[in-house]
């Protein structure tokens, strides 16, 4: 299965998606299903027998293949305007040249405690002139890393380093996009949420008049779709999408209609809609790896996992911890997310001129995609009412 440049490769993120978010709960939580699929498609490459076949069935991709997809989707996602992807791959031990070889635009580094052997550069590939003499403390070098792929919407690795980790993957996703017709920042007030405990209280609410075919129906769901303004690069401006369904769905119910196709839309019969939407902001850490064994990936965890074709050393997953963050605003949206892999060795016709009114005053979901509205870069669900400063 090829990566985002095929239809395959965007199901492939898409059904990642729909089988995460059962396991992520009905609270508030913003994530990044490609940042997900990108960094495990990455150790996937490396990954062998079984433990490839594992992998291969939650992402669709293994051993070259996977290197290709990770390589393929970085440039495609890259190509969104807004959107900025970077993979980087630190290590203490020798990387093989072909695992580097097959992720062309992922960078190495070399974490302390690394064996500095009198290795040919073909069997140590994680250096990228980096002097052996001068090996910068990691985990302020990571996290000088992550604030810059990310453009200072997250500070930090998720997981601080504990010194134990033989290999550490990470991949940020960032976004950055103008809405193509602001909220008025006049019309932004105090409006009643009521959240998934039922209770009500004011929140600033965002209010435009918007065309009714930004809205559709996928099955009980609202979709609203706010067009983000175009790059001057020319490139396609990713799709931010709000997705509310009917009183008392979660997320699972209600998320996956914000990347459902066309054939699945019903047309809003309307002329215009008066939008009302929160201004809010949600941040979450998620512990992914807690999730993998749930869908179908156990070998990969543990000293039985084969990934030979990352070092001759034995390795296997600890852990996948993701920070993800988006925030909207009257302007328009900002995200990013951080996906942190550490790995261990083992031992239609005229319409009627209707103005109808959609508000956002429950729980109710985002969905954020590239710029062909395939690939879902970030999901997220608000059941509490944005109050304090995040608001």
């Amino acid at each position: 299965m090829a990566g985002f440049e095929s239809v395959a490769g965007a199901d492939a993120v898409r059904e990642l998606a729909a089988r995460w978010l059962p396991r992520l709960g009905d609270g508030d939580f913003v994530v990044s299903p490609a940042g997900l699929w990108a960094a495990l498609a990455a150790v996937a490459s490396g990954a062998r027998g079984r433990t490839a076949e594992e992998l291969a069935g939650l992402l669709g991709v293994e051993g070259e293949a996977a290197a290709r997809a990770v390589t393929e989707a970085g440039r495609r996602l890259g190509g969104t305007g807004g959107v900025a992807v970077a993979t980087g791959v630190w290590s203490t031990m020798p990387v093989l040249d072909s695992f580097r070889r097959g992720l062309p635009d992922v960078g190495f580094g070399v974490l302390p405690g690394a064996a500095y052997l009198a290795l040919p550069d073909g069997v140590f590939g994680a250096t990228d002139d980096m002097s052996f003499g001068e090996i910068p403390d990691a985990q302020e070098e990571l996290d000088a890393w992550v604030l810059a792929a990310t453009g200072g919407r997250i500070p930090r690795l998720p997981l601080a380093l504990e010194g134990s980790e033989d290999l550490v993957l990470v991949n940020a996703l960032a976004l950055k996009a103008s809405w193509r017709t602001a909220f008025p920042g006049h019309l932004t007030r105090d409006e009643p949420f009521t959240d998934g405990d039922g209770d009500t209280r004011p929140v600033p609410t965002m209010r435009q008049r918007i065309p009714a075919g930004w809205v559709w129906r996928v099955g009980e769901v609202v979709v609203v779709e706010l067009p983000c303004a175009a790059g001057g690069d020319g490139s396609r401006s990713a799709r931010v999408r709000f997705v509310l369904g009917a009183e008392g769905d979660g997320p699972g119910e209600v998320l996956p209609a914000g990347w459902a196709g066309a054939g699945e839309r019903v047309p809003l019969v309307a002329g215009s809609v008066d939008l009302s939407l929160p201004r809010f902001t949600l941040r979450t850490r998620t512990f992914a790896h807690r999730h993998l064994d749930a869908l179908g990936v156990r070998l990969a965890l543990g000293p039985e996992a084969d990934f030979s074709g990352i070092s001759a050393a034995d390795m296997y997953i600890d852990k996948v911890v993701q920070e993800a963050v988006v925030e909207v605003a009257e302007e328009g949206v900002e995200a990013a997310a951080v996906t942190q892999v550490t790995m261990t060795r083992s031992a239609a016709a005229p319409r009627p001129t209707v103005v109808e009114r959609i508000a956002f005053d429950r729980p109710f979901g985002v969905v954020v995609l590239d710029g062909a509205a395939e690939v879902p870069l970030f999901v997220g669900w608000r059941r509490s009412a944005p109050t304090g400063p995040e608001a």
